[in-house]
């Protein structure tokens, strides 16, 4: 794993200001790569590079970057690791490419591809993840690449006419550019309020942008123009799969899907260093290690953090799954002041706005590991391609049950509900919920009321799940100046009308939330400590066969995931996983209402928001007297803590920034 940035274009005083603008790229993405840093530059096609080396597989010098083609044609900048890569050096020798090895990098290995077969070629035979810069000298073009799955990040841009084009596995690589400009991007910050992250293309700052998963960009020297193309689309996966189902019986089914996660695995588990895996307990991240302690001849080493909160602690559950499987366990119970303790670094971490509470035991548990391991597998993805959230099947039973009423009616009804207080709504629950043998749905009545209602108005499912995964149900009322653009659930994925709803809200969240949110929390918490994460269920040949699989083998009579706890139960008694899914979160609301509650006072202080000129202060000050009155407004509010902190932080640095220069006036 590693970092990349760097630049073409733009103005070039000397080379001694482009090295150093290079450094100072390097230096600020250092934690993405210790091992080594190193730059390459070509002046007179004006074409920059910079990369951090996180040395996994071949670590010897043969592996370092910028590294030149073998018949010095290409150059390339690469983060990721391509578990296939032995694989295509034998196909590259059946090729009669007569290439000459150096070392046994998966990085020389792209290369040789990119010679042999060029760039869209070596991405489709590669299998795994990755975001490149590679340098055509022949043909003086700039290709940018992004795995399938959008596992590893990638930012770029032009902010101006004339100026550079700018790329970095991180924001904070293109801001150490002196041509960069941090104006804000207003309508991004509506999508921020809308989702909790800033979705791709979009990112935080103005004239930025995040290359989609799955796409090739192509810039050729002078003209300017950067083009766009798809070599891979999960909603293209997602309708294939659809008109072409497999039609297996359930065990058939179920080795099916041993031998996929076996194999992803087993390519997954190869590294120079030491290895280990995040285990919850979960059906996920229990399958994910079950498979690896199956094909591993000693204990695999695996990590869980503890919280002391009820409700929010799954160590005993991970404890007795490893304990079971006879792995090298590793748990740290951490304190809450610890867990807090992490949200002042979230702003640097994260580099732009990033409002998924669970970001907090994120790099709690990325830090536990980094002591032992540098590469740790996880279990993320397995919701998206099995069916696992919540979400699904509450979605499609609202709406059979109010996709008939006519839509003045639950209009009507929906009113009626927001009149009842909240806390009555709470009172008949509470009193209710009293009669009841299971009444969990009873709780916080007032508070799901309240949200709920506006569900009711919907005109289609796909409205009413995008009501579901919405936060702030008309951010664009609260950011000044702004309107919302289209995103992957508004517009901007491909239509998918050959899906069903429930298939398309899971391909949906294939290629909006999973990338968005779930692979960047992981990204960033991780790297921030050096560490690679692998995810096997994103092998992109385990997600075809997902996407084939039919619906009753993903959910059956109600219960999720129903093909993956069956191949877990081979290996893990049913009793150690069944249990109610707890997410992997932190008491966010408690925190605000307790020790959190001055450092969020302050940045949603009235005078501070007005004088700052992003938000309407009304409506914000409103949900928090709300949430202080004992409502649950926890993640709406913290999306605007989330870029009020990122806002402070920013200023910070620009005033850190603008003492240099007079520093060194005097001297």
């Amino acid at each position: 794993m590693c970092g990349i940035a760097g630049f073409i274009g733009g103005s070039w005083r000397s080379k001694g200001a482009v090295q150093s603008t290079l450094e100072q790229m390097n230096r600020s993405i250092r934690h993405r790569g210790p091992d080594r840093s190193d730059t390459w530059m070509d002046a007179d096609a004006r074409v920059a590079f910079a990369h951090n080396r996180l040395s996994i597989v071949d670590l010897s010098a043969a592996g370092n970057q910028p590294m030149e083609s073998y018949g010095g044609r290409f150059v390339i900048v690469y983060n990721g690791e391509i578990y296939n890569h032995m694989a295509i050096r034998g196909e590259l020798a059946a090729a009669g490419a007569g290439h000459k090895w150096v070392g046994h990098s998966d990085t020389e290995t792209l290369l040789a591809a990119i010679e042999q077969w060029g760039v869209r070629g070596a991405v489709e035979r590669s299998t795994g993840m990755f975001a490149f810069a590679l340098w055509d000298r022949s043909e003086r073009t700039l290709f940018l690449a992004r795995d399938r799955l959008g596992e590893k990040p990638l930012y770029y841009g032009r902010q101006s006419e004339g100026g550079p084009f700018l790329f970095g596995s991180e924001l904070k690589a293109l801001a150490q550019h002196p041509q960069f400009d941090d104006d804000v991007d207003r309508q991004a910050l509506t999508l921020l309020l809308r989702y909790g992250y800033v979705p791709s293309p979009h990112s935080i700052y103005r004239g930025i942008s995040k290359l989609p998963p799955g796409t090739l960009l192509t810039l050729r020297s002078g003209s300017g123009e950067s083009v766009l193309e798809r070599y891979w689309s999960g909603a293209a996966v997602a309708e294939a799969g659809a008109a072409n189902p497999l039609k297996l019986g359930d065990i058939e089914a179920v080795d099916r899907l041993e031998r996929e996660l076996e194999r992803a695995i087993s390519g997954q588990m190869i590294a120079d260093v030491p290895l280990g895996a995040f285990l919850s307990g979960g059906i996920d991240s229990s399958t994910v290690v079950a498979l690896m302690q199956k094909l591993s001849p000693r204990p695999v080493k695996t990590f869980t953090i503890g919280f002391e909160e009820k409700g929010y602690n799954e160590a005993e559950h991970a404890k007795a799954v490893a304990r079971h499987l006879g792995t090298d366990h590793t748990e740290l119970y951490v304190t809450p002041s610890e867990a807090r303790s992490v949200i002042p670094a979230l702003p640097e971490m994260y580099d732009e706005p990033f409002a998924d509470p669970s970001q907090i035991p994120t790099h709690l548990v990325s830090a536990l590991a980094r002591r032992e391991v540098t590469v740790a597998l996880s279990g993320d993805g397995g919701d998206e391609l099995f069916g696992g959230y919540t979400r699904y099947t509450q979605t499609t039973d609202i709406w059979r049950r109010i996709g008939g009423v006519p839509r003045p009616l639950r209009s009507a009804a929906a009113r009626a509900v927001v009149a009842v207080p909240r806390s009555a709504w709470t009172r008949l629950g509470d009193t209710a919920g009293g009669m009841l043998s299971n009444p969990v749905w009873l709780e916080r009545l007032g508070d799901k009321a309240h949200k709920g209602a506006p569900l009711l108005e919907s005109g289609s499912i796909a409205e009413l799940y995008g009501g579901m995964i919405s936060l702030w149900r008309n951010p664009s009322d609260l950011v000044l100046g702004a309107a919302e653009p289209p995103s992957q659930a508004t517009g901007l994925a491909e239509p998918m009308r050959s899906l069903g709803d429930l298939e398309r809200m899971m391909a949906l969240d294939l290629v909006g939330y999973l990338p968005d949110d779930i692979l960047v929390k992981v990204d960033r918490a991780a790297m921030s400590v050096s560490l690679e994460t692998r995810v096997p269920f994103l092998d992109h040949q385990v997600v075809e066969f997902a996407f084939r699989l039919p619906r009753d083998q993903k959910i059956r009579r109600g219960e999720s995931k129903w093909i993956l706890r069956q191949l877990l139960y081979r290996h893990v008694p049913k009793e150690l996983i069944e249990r109610p899914k707890m997410g992997f979160g932190v008491p966010i609301g408690a925190w605000l209402r307790g020790p959190l509650r001055e450092w969020a006072e302050d940045l949603l202080d009235e005078a501070r928001l007005r004088d700052e000129g992003y938000f309407r202060p009304e409506p914000i000050r409103e949900m928090w007297r709300t949430h202080l009155g004992g409502a649950n407004e926890q993640y709406r509010l913290w999306t605007v803590l989330t870029f009020q902190n990122w806002l402070r932080q920013q200023k910070r640095q620009i005033d850190q920034d603008s003492l240099v220069p007079a520093a060194a006036t005097l001297s």
